[in-house]
């Protein structure tokens, strides 16, 4: 099956560029399933009801979050809704909503999980022994392919979930930073990248305007950040063919404003 995973979605930028760029990519790249961190979807911080009919409309199948999942509490009606969206497994036992989305397509059973860092991330249980313990309680209930969004602050924390999982899940996608890396390589079966990027504004900082990031780096005081209603904009993804556990091809995706999606690189294979 073919997935696709779009990088943090920032906004009603963000939500432009989605609306205009996924159904074509969907076509054109024969997409099973679409999943996009949409945490910072609504005026870039948190989802609401709007937000998340509109990212389901332009095609997303699921919705996973971060650290800002709970910023409008709408969220919570919506898992109780059961609208297919999901907030960080490793959140403390209570919190409302579910880590991990369990579905089947072409015959293959796939699960997909939200994890969460530690470094300046709240509380929350430790992600590398909770991830531990999930991938075995999936793999005892017969899930075939695992897809993880780690959605953490440091490219540390993210290499060492690499180190422990590869060969045991499907895929590791970073999230968090807004920044796309390079890094993109399947290693024994386990796709991977410290950071898929964002889609919103990139001309600003990581998606916000740029002028309260300044007065904070000048002044050490803080301003509400606020998404420029005008910018240039980005659009980041991956795509990831996995099958019987183990990702075979994967490859990232990259629009600006408004013009051709492109194949910005293909995942380096490590024998």
């Amino acid at each position: 099956m073919k997935l696709l995973f779009i990088g943090d979605i920032i906004g009603k930028p963000g939500r432009v560029m989605l609306t205009y760029h996924l159904p074509k990519i969907i076509k054109e790249h024969n997409i099973d399933f679409v999943i996009a961190n949409g945490e910072n979807s609504a005026h870039g911080f948190g989802i609401n009801y709007a937000t998340s009919k509109e990212l389901f409309n332009a095609g997303v199948n699921l919705i996973t979050g971060g650290n800002h999942s709970f910023d409008k509490q709408e969220i919570v009606a919506l898992f109780k809704d059961k609208s297919p969206i999901i907030r960080p497994l490793n959140y403390p036992q209570g919190t409302p909503g579910e880590g991990v989305y369990i579905t089947k397509h072409l015959d293959q059973s796939l699960a997909i999980v939200n994890l969460l860092g530690f470094y300046q991330m709240g509380i929350v249980d430790n992600p590398f022994n909770t991830i531990t313990k999930e991938i075995q309680k999936l793999k005892s209930d017969g899930i075939q392919n695992i897809f993880i969004d780690f959605h953490a602050e440091t490219t540390a924390e993210k290499n060492t979930l690499l180190a422990m999982l590869k060969g045991e899940v499907a895929f590791i996608a970073g999230t968090h930073t807004h920044i796309g890396t390079d890094d993109l390589v399947i290693q024994e079966g386990t796709g991977y990248v410290t950071d898929v990027g964002l889609t919103g504004c990139r001309d600003g900082v990581i998606g916000m305007a740029s002028q309260a990031p300044i007065y904070r780096a000048t002044t050490g005081m803080r301003k509400s950040h606020q998404i420029p209603k005008q910018c240039k904009k980005i659009l980041q993804a991956i795509v990831c063919e996995i099958n019987n556990g183990k990702c075979s091809e994967s490859y990232k995706l990259k629009a600006y404003d408004f013009n051709e999606v492109i194949v910005s690189q293909k995942a380096y294979l490590e024998s």
